[in-house]
C-alpha cells in the first residue's frame, strides 16, 4: 500500500497541464454518457416506430449494453495496464461514436441490439484507463476531487443527451438524433491522441510500480479488503436506483404528467447536468476534506447521502403536480450523487499502481451488471407487468420500487467504513 503522505518524485506535470488532461478526459466521459443515455429521451419515438415493449427497452438500456460493456472491460483494462492508456481511450471513443451513429440505421430490434452492444464494447475502454492515468496526474490526497470532477461527465453528458436529444427528435426524428450525437465524438478522439501525454505508472507512490498484476491476483487482493467488498455491495444498491431513474425519468414525465419531449429535455437536462455535477463535485471535495481528519468519512459520507436523498425522490415520484415533482427532483439528484467521488477514489487508494485500471474495470463490471443491467430492465419489466392494472401510471410504482432499493446502501457503507483506516494503511 502506498503512503499517501509521501511523494516519491517531483510532480509529473504542471498543474495547468494536469488540469488540461482532466478536462480532455472529462469531455470524453461527457460523450460517453451522451451516446449511452440519449436513448432515455427517445424511448417513445422508438417504441412507436419499431413496436417494442418496455421490457425490451429495459433490456436495450440495461443488460444488452451492460453485459458486453463488462465483458470487454476486463481485457481492455488489462491492455491499459500494460500499454498506452491514452491510445486505449482514443480507440474506444472512436468505436463507440461510430456505433452510436450506426444505431440510427436500425430497422428492427435486432439491429438496435447489435448497435447497442457495439456502443457497450467501445465504452468499456473509457473509464478504467482514464482513472489510471488521472491517478498519475494527481496525488492521493487530491484524487477524490479529481475523480469526482471527471465523474461530472456522467451528469453533463446525460443532461446534454436530454436537452440536445429532445430538441433534435422534436424537430427531426430519433434516427437523426443518433447520427448527430455519434459523429461529433470523432474529432475529440484525434485531440486525445495528439495532446494527452502518457505518464509512467505510480508517479506519486513510494515504491516503483511493478508489471501489471494477473487478474486473479488483483481480484483476490480486492476481495481480501472488507472495505472494498462492503463498498461494492452498497454501490450496487445505489446504482440500481440511479441507472433506473436516469433511463426512465423522462418517460415517467411523458406518461404520468403528459409532457412533450422538448419540454422534458428542457426541464430534466439542466437538472441532471447542474444538479448531478454539483452533487458529485461537492461530494468529492467534502470527502477529501473530512477524509484527511478520519478516512472513515470516505464511506460515512455516502452512507448519509443514500438516506438524505430519499424524501426528495419520493416527492418526484408521488407528487401529482409536475412542477412540484420536478422541483423535488433537483435536490434528490444533487444529494444522491455525492457518493461518486469516494466510490472511485477509495478502491484506487486501496490498491497498488499496477492494479488500478484492472480495479476500475472490476468495479465497473460489478456495478454495470447489477446497476446498469438490472435497474433499467426492472423498471421496464415492472411497467409491462403492472400496465394491465395501472395503465400509464404503472411507471410510477415501478420507479418507486427502485428508488426505495437505493436507500439500503447506507447500511453497507457504514459496515465498510469500519475497516477502511486499517486497510488503507496496510
Amino acid at each position: 500500500m502506498a503512503d499517501p503522505g509521501h511523494d516519491r518524485r517531483e510532480p509529473p506535470a504542471s498543474p495547468a497541464y494536469a488540469a488540461y488532461v482532466l478536462t480532455i478526459l472529462f469531455l470524453v466521459y461527457v460523450f460517453n454518457f451522451i451516446d449511452r443515455q440519449v436513448l432515455a429521451i427517445l424511448i417513445g419515438p422508438i417504441k412507436q416506430d419499431l413496436g417494442v415493449s418496455d421490457t425490451v427497452i429495459g433490456l436495450l438500456g440495461g443488460f444488452a449494453f451492460a453485459v458486453f460493456y463488462t465483458l470487454a472491460g476486463i481485457p481492455i483494462a488489462r491492455w491499459a495496464d500494460r500499454g498506452s492508456r491514452r491510445n486505449v481511450v482514443a480507440i474506444s471513443l472512436t468505436l463507440w461514436s461510430v456505433m452510436t451513429a450506426a444505431t440510427g440505421l436500425a430497422r428492427n430490434v435486432g439491429h438496435l441490439a447489435l448497435a447497442r452492444i457495439g456502443v457497450g464494447v467501445g465504452e468499456a475502454g473509457g473509464s478504467p484507463p482514464s482513472h489510471s492515468l488521472l491517478c498519475d496526474y494527481f496525488p492521493p490526497e487530491r484524487r477524490a476531487t479529481a475523480l469526482a470532477l471527471y465523474a461530472n461527465g456522467i451528469y453533463v453528458g446525460s443532461g446534454l443527451a436530454y436537452m440536445f436529444g429532445g430538441w433534435v427528435v422534436t424537430h427531426f426524428d430519433w434516427r437523426t438524433t443518433y447520427f448527430a450525437v455519434g459523429l461529433v465524438g470523432l474529432p475529440l478522439a484525434l485531440l486525445v491522441v495528439t495532446t494527452v501525454r502518457e505518464l509512467p505508472r505510480g508517479m506519486w507512490e513510494s515504491e516503483a510500480p511493478a508489471e501489471p498484476a494477473p487478474f486473479g491476483v488483483v481480484l483476490r487482493f480486492l476481495l481480501a479488503r472488507r472495505a472494498f467488498v462492503w463498498l461494492v455491495v452498497a454501490a450496487c444498491f445505489q446504482s440500481i436506483a440511479g441507472y433506473g431513474i436516469l433511463l426512465w425519468a423522462g418517460e415517467f414525465l411523458a406518461r404520468v404528467h403528459g409532457m412533450g419531449r422538448l419540454e422534458i429535455g428542457t426541464w430534466l437536462g439542466p437538472t441532471i447536468l447542474f444538479g448531478g455535477s454539483a452533487g458529485v463535485t461537492v461530494g468529492g471535495w467534502l470527502a477529501d476534506r473530512l477524509g484527511r481528519r478520519d478516512p472513515r468519512w470516505y464511506l460515512r459520507l455516502p452512507a448519509i447521502v443514500a438516506v438524505a436523498g430519499l424524501p426528495f425522490a419520493l416527492g418526484f415520484v408521488l407528487l401529482d403536480d409536475p412542477v412540484t415533482a420536478l422541483v423535488a427532483f433537483v435536490p434528490f439528484y444533487a444529494i444522491s450523487n455525492m457518493y461518486v467521488g469516494p466510490l472511485w477514489s477509495v478502491p484506487q487508494n486501496l490498491v497498488r499502481p499496477e492494479m488500478r485500471a484492472t480495479t476500475s474495470a472490476i468495479l465497473l463490471l460489478i456495478l454495470n451488471l447489477v446497476g446498469l443491467g438490472l435497474g433499467p430492465f426492472a423498471i421496464g419489466f415492472l411497467n409491462d407487468l403492472l400496465a394491465p392494472t395501472y395503465g400509464d401510471l404503472a411507471i410510477r410504482w415501478s420507479l418507486l420500487a427502485v428508488v426505495l432499493v437505493g436507500g439500503f446502501a447506507s447500511i453497507f457503507y457504514v459496515l465498510g467504513s469500519r475497516h477502511l483506516p486499517a486497510e488503507l494503511a496496510g
